[in-house]
């Protein structure tokens, strides 16, 4: 997707859907689930299938459930499952109902002895090598176990001795009963249950077998009546064996699956084995880093709710994997704060300017507006005295081409104030801009200069009133836009993804930002106002995005 395209969001499982409901399907109605595994923080993927999952639900007045498919207990916990309903609420999105694979756990068992009573499941004493072994490649045929043609009577009491913990784990599996010559190797009489001796997070020590997540989610999307099962294109070719297991059952209903591709974002690496590297090696600054692509990192970078909405719906739901351009992201972000972000004066990298023909004592009191296009967002005052600050960008004392800044000798105006002219620069002794001495124009407060022009307009920030604060200025954590073909992690890091800027001034105002806060700097860009650093007596601001797009570049 290029910035030249119109944003046209295509979305062929409304398509679908929308066909459903007309022919009366379902008596209607529109049943969908997130069923995220809370076995880790959830990203920017995740967020596209919350918002498909959840936004489809409201679209057609449906019911969307929260299902956490809790079923490999050794990698589980509940610091995991609270942090997936934090991002799914501040997302913007209600559950319909909350619940757990485990709470289907006896039914799972129930139905697991009904296909072995039907002879079509069987308990396996194979080890998970010679499974390997007999399961074939995608051009020969799997073997059948020799432990395939087991009794029924031989099954349901092996299986129940399983339940009852008489086993160690890799002892015996079950196994349905389908076709080891199949083409989809998935057919190719798939595991549904192991020996698992772990405590549970729900159920404790209750189970010591844990049914496999194939023949969980299908069964589990039944007993909750889910009507169209959506999910991501990796389990396209699982979808026989979904059918074929509510084929096989009496369970309450026969949802439809439907697969979607995953969402791949340049610059960004959404690998879970990958994200854990960066967070247990320390590359990053744990799971809530703003550089990372989990969505409480996203959350504490500045991105909002309202913009990630935006974006999984401009870049639309298909059946073809590919690369969304990071300009699309950071356009959505872009937009919403340029709409509703108040705006503020900061300096980066401070320059003392004294406007020599002040008084001292001198101070004004200017009233600007907090955003120039909204009159509902108020005003704040501005103080303006002889000694300010301004940024190091907004100076050369050897001018490049076109340069519209200040200069020596040269005339610039103040952003909402007068013109000045620098008339004399102050070097430390390794021969540093450390001060600039300028004269105002007194005549040049709210009109413009008599005589000449002055092209440049600068932010400034008062050197007796502005406040200290910490400025965190973040680009993407990756240097190229597909990092799994790197060499290495390390070799794919950004240097300069994370710079952090102790010496910054602001405005006053921003003493009284609140945690996760958003403000436009001035010709700077978009910052949020850190949501665990951040404070009244400690100021930490972290970018956003930059003003305009940089990507074009």
């Amino acid at each position: 997707m290029s910035k030249s395209e119109p944003v046209k969001a295509s979305n062929f499982i409304r398509n679908i859907i929308d066909e459903d409901v007309a022919a009366g399907k379902n008596g209607g109605q529109v049943v969908t689930r997130f069923p995220p595994e809370p076995n880790g923080y959830l990203h920017i993927g995740h967020a596209k299938s919350i918002c498909l999952n959840f936004g489809t639900a409201t679209r057609y007045n449906g019911r969307c459930n929260l299902r956490f498919d809790d079923t490999n207990p050794a990698k589980e916990s509940e610091e995991y499952a609270l942090a997936i309903k934090d991002d799914v609420t501040w997302l913007g999105f209600e559950w319909n109902e909350l619940r757990h694979a485990s709470d289907y756990f006896d039914e799972l068992y129930e139905y697991a002895c009904e296909l072995i009573r039907q002879g079509k499941a069987y308990v396996d004493s194979s080890s998970a090598e010679e499974m390997r072994e007999m399961r074939g490649t995608l051009t020969e045929p799997g073997i059948e176990s020799p432990y395939r043609n087991r009794s029924i009577e031989q099954n349901l009491d092996l299986f129940s001795r399983m339940k009852a913990g008489e086993f160690n784990d890799g002892d015996h599996v079950l196994r349905a009963k389908i076709d080891m010559a199949s083409g989809n190797i998935n057919m190719r009489d798939p595991t549904l249950y192991r020996i698992r001796k772990v405590n549970h997070i729900r159920t404790g020590d209750k189970w010591s077998i844990y049914p496999m997540y194939d023949y969980t989610h299908c069964v589990s999307d039944a007993i909750e009546n889910i009507t169209h099962s959506l999910c991501t294109l990796e389990f396209e070719d699982h979808r026989p064996l979904y059918d074929w297991v509510l084929d096989n059952l009496k369970t309450p209903s026969h949802p439809q699956q439907i697969e979607f591709a995953r969402l791949s974002l340049e610059y960004t690496m959404l690998s879970k084995r990958l994200l854990i590297k960066l967070v247990e090696e320390n590359i990053v600054n744990g799971w809530d880093d703003p550089r990372m692509p989990t969505i409480i990192g996203m959350r504490r970078r500045g991105y909002t709710p309202e913009a990630l909405r935006e974006f999984c719906e401009r870049i639309g739901i298909t059946k073809n994997d590919a690369w969304i351009e990071m300009m699309v992201l950071e356009g959505c972000i872009r937009d919403q704060l340029n709409r509703e972000a108040p705006r503020r004066m900061a300096v980066l990298d401070p320059i003392k300017v004294v406007i020599t023909d002040l008084p001292a004592d001198h101070e004004q009191r200017f009233t600007l507006a907090n955003h120039p296009q909204d009159d509902t967002a108020g005003t704040r005052e501005v103080p303006f005295t002889r000694e300010i600050y301004i940024d190091r960008d907004d100076f050369a004392e050897v001018p490049p081409p076109k340069y519209q800044r200040l200069i020596p000798g040269g005339e610039v105006r103040l952003r909402s104030s007068y013109v000045i002219k620098c008339e004399e620069i102050i070097k430390d002794d390794a021969g540093k801009v450390v001060e600039l001495r300028c004269t105002h124009d007194p005549d040049t407060l709210g009109k413009k200069p008599e005589g000449r022009k002055v092209k440049g307009v600068i932010h400034w920030v008062s050197a007796t009133y502005g406040e200290s604060a910490e400025i965190r200025l973040y680009n993407p954590l990756f240097n190229t836009p597909d990092p799994a073909k790197a060499e290495s992690i390390e070799d794919a890091i950004d240097p300069e993804s994370e710079i952090i800027l102790s010496n910054c001034i602001v405005e006053p105002a921003l003493k009284d930002a609140v945690a996760e806060q958003h403000f436009q700097f001035e010709r700077i860009g978009y910052f949020v106002a850190d949501r665990h650093d951040h404070s009244s007596d400690n100021l930490v601001f972290n970018r956003v995005v930059t003003l305009r797009d940089t990507w074009a570049k």
